[in-house]
């Protein structure tokens, strides 16, 4: 994978059980996801929008087996150092066994966080690491920090329907963010509504069509 997708040179692998997980709305891994954001990034150099928005790759940020908090918010912020003036990044991060999409504004130090199960985040670890790598890459800036980092909890997106849904759910997330030139993500999402919004089987279907194409 090209450095211009997750700013950094990367082989992917996706095994044979990725593909039948893909298929059978199994559940699905990193490799899949990262995959997926290949596609989105095509997607993003084709509409001209690969200075508004970039990915950053889920292997580096996971709370298992991905070095510790100090480690994950400095690649965060090698991550942001060569950002556009407001450039969006989206962060799909993986609790230990639940997939959740953080999409973040390093410059106006603004956090959007989106649970498919629709859980505000609260003194997590996640916040720290995030946190963080705002403030190094602000570091290296020579600017200060915000003295409070804002979070918005994403209350009206579409809930999970299985115990197995949380990667496709993030990955149409990511899906809808891209194909928005306007970027509104957050006018759409931020509040719920009196009509819940609810993503049907073809909705995921697109996504798992998009994947492997």
């Amino acid at each position: 994978m090209e450095d211009k997708v997750f700013g950094i040179n990367k082989n992917q692998y996706v095994f044979k059980a990725d593909i039948h997980a893909l298929c059978t709305m199994g559940e699905l891994s990193g490799g899949v996801i990262c995959m997926y954001m290949l596609y989105l990034h095509e997607v993003l150099k084709r509409a001209k929008m690969s200075e508004m928005v970039g990915c950053v790759d889920p292997s580096q940020l996971g709370a298992l087996g991905c070095g510790n908090p100090t480690e994950r918010s400095r690649h965060l912020a090698n991550r942001f150092q060569n950002a556009k003036k407001w450039q969006i990044f989206m962060l799909p991060y993986n609790a230990g066994k639940h997939w959740m999409l953080t999409v973040v504004n390093p410059d106006e130090e603004t956090i959007y966080f989106m649970d498919p199960l629709r859980r505000r985040l609260i003194g997590d670890e996640w916040e720290k690491v995030v946190e963080n790598g705002i403030k190094i890459y602000n570091a290296h800036r020579n600017r200060s920090s915000r003295k409070s980092i804002l979070w918005q909890n994403m209350a009206g997106i579409p809930v999970q329907q299985t115990d197995k849904d949380c990667a496709i759910f993030i990955m149409r997330f990511m899906k809808e963010i891209v194909e928005d030139r306007n970027l509104q993500f957050a006018s759409k999402w931020q509040r719920r509504s009196s009509k819940e919004l609810v993503y049907t089987q073809k909705d995921l279907d697109a996504v798992r069509i998009e994947c492997l194409s």
